[in-house]
Order: structure tokens, then sequence, then C-alpha cells
């Protein structure tokens, strides 16, 4: 199945680009493994005619709203982020009229309609720095709670939080942390800023995957406690072979991350399904939102 992958992407012209809470055998067929950020950079400058995109909904609209002449394909229609659907465009107009001088930053994790109604967009490794880019000093931070009350701390903007949240890395509790440093006295705590804040009061230190990936190659520790998605842990241990992780929580599943598999990235490749598009007037006012966090700094 492997080698059919391999043989039909060529003839497509396509790239495989998989989220690092993929499952092992898709992370290792894809062309790229990353966080939101990395992946939609890579979305914006790639030169295929298809993108295969192993993750979830949003993430696959992000990649046809950068690259609308390419084809976009999500391997498995029903992968979808729960915290994306917590909010609506609807919702959004009205909390915009309730605070007419506010920026909305809206994090990745969003559906195309949500980003069309902000200004900017934002990732969780680059949350702080986008908010402190923006000229107001009074910012709609949408949809997740436990970013935003991670940004408020790294700010001295005023920031308005929408109640929408991560339910994987919501369930994380600082009892978990306490008992995994109990059974690995000598490990690092790593935790996602999608987490609560109790949680992160908890940790040694905060990062999107894409830093906990770069933490474990830098740092001299040996043995770390991992707070996000359970699927973070085989990119780690692979690239880092050397170190022990542990699972802040084995019960960390995003079970929507899971329903992509090998049999589904070669048939998206076979026929082209499930195909991801947006419509122009919503893709062309989310692109200026999202190509703006493009070009943030840091």
């Amino acid at each position: 199945m492997i080698d059919e992958i391999l043989a039909l992407k060529a003839r497509r012209n396509a790239i495989i680009l998989a989220h690092n809470y993929q499952i092992p055998e898709v992370q290792d067929i894809a062309d790229l493994v990353g966080d939101s950020l990395e992946l939609s950079r890579a979305a914006a400058k790639l030169e295929a005619d298809v993108i295969v995109f192993c993750g979830v909904d949003f993430m696959a609209e992000t990649a046809a709203i950068l690259s609308p002449q390419k084809v976009v394909v999500l391997p498995e229609k029903g992968a979808w982020c729960p915290m994306a659907h917590m909010i609506t465009p609807e919702q959004l107009r009205d909390l915009k009229a309730l605070y007419p001088d506010a920026a909305v930053v809206c994090y990745v994790n969003s559906t195309a309609e949500v980003k069309a109604e902000s200004n900017i967009c934002c990732t969780s490794a680059n949350g702080v720095q986008v908010v402190n880019s923006l000229e107001q000093n009074q910012v709609i931070f949408v949809p997740d709670r436990n970013l935003a009350a991670y940004v408020a701390r790294h700010t001295k903007k005023k920031i308005v939080p929408w109640n929408g949240y991560c339910y994987v890395h919501d369930n994380f509790t600082p009892h978990e942390v306490q008992k995994a440093r109990l059974m690995h006295p000598q490990a690092e705590v790593l935790v996602h800023p999608e987490c609560r804040p109790d949680v992160i009061d908890q940790a040694d230190f905060v990062y999107s995957t894409a830093g906990m990936g770069r933490h474990a190659r830098e740092s001299a520790a040996h043995e770390f406690i991992i707070g996000t998605e359970a699927g973070m842990i085989y990119r780690l241990k692979k690239e880092n072979p050397q170190k022990e992780f542990f699972p802040l929580s084995e019960k960390a599943i995003c079970q929507n991350m899971k329903k992509i598999n090998l049999e589904k990235v070669l048939k998206a490749l076979q026929t082209l399904e499930p195909r991801i598009s947006v419509s122009e007037m919503v893709a062309i006012r989310a692109r200026k939102a999202i190509e703006r966090m493009l070009e943030v700094k840091g």
C-alpha cells in the first residue's frame, strides 16, 4: 500500500502533509509532519498540484484558502475539530458588535467562515506575537478560552475570550501533572497552551507541538512528560531515540485525528476526494487574516 501511495503521489504531483497527532504510519509516509503553523506556511509555498492533508477540516480549509489553484483533499471527510465549531460567524459578528473598537484574533483552529470575520489568525506557536503586533488595545480572541488565557498572561492588551476549548487539552488536570512528576521525577514537563491555566501553572514549559519538538532536541534533559495529544509522542521518540517521553495522560486522544489511515490516503489519491473547497467570497476575506498571521515575525 505504501508503494502504491508513493507511486500515485508522484503521478499526481501530490504532496502529503500530516499533523503531529496523526497515527504513526501516516506520519511516516508524509512529506512534512508539523504543527498547524508549519503546515500553513508549507501550504502557502508548495508547488504541488495536489495537497493531501492528513489532519482535520480547518487545516485542509486553510490549505485550500492559501492555494486556490491546487486540489486539496482531506482523506476522511469526518475528521473535524470540535473546538473549531464552537463558534459560528453569526456569534462572532454579535461579539464584534459588543466590542466595536476591538481587533479580532482568530485561532487557526476555526472554520473558514470565522476566519473571514477576523482581522488576523494565530496559532498556538505565535498567538502572543500576533496579539502584540496589533494597534488595538482590546482584542477579541476566539474560539479557545485556554489559549486566550495564556496569551493574556503575556500581553498588556485586554483580551476578550470566547468560551471554546479543545476537549483533549481541557481534560488535563493538575493532579495528573503531580502524579506524572512522582512517577518520573527527573522529567521536564512540557504542556500545550490549550491546557487550562491551573495545568500550565504546574508545568516547566509551555509550547506548541513544534516548540515541544525543538525543546526536546535541544534540552539536556533525558526524560519528558508531554501534555498534549498522545500522537506527539511518536514523533518525539522517532527524532530523539536516546531520550524518554511519557504522555501526561494515556487518554489524551483526539478521535478525529485518528480517523485517517493509509487506506484512506491511498483512496484520496486515487479519487481526489473528499475535496475541500472554500467559496471565493469567504476565501478572499479569510486569506487576508491568514496572510497577516504569516507576516508576523517570531
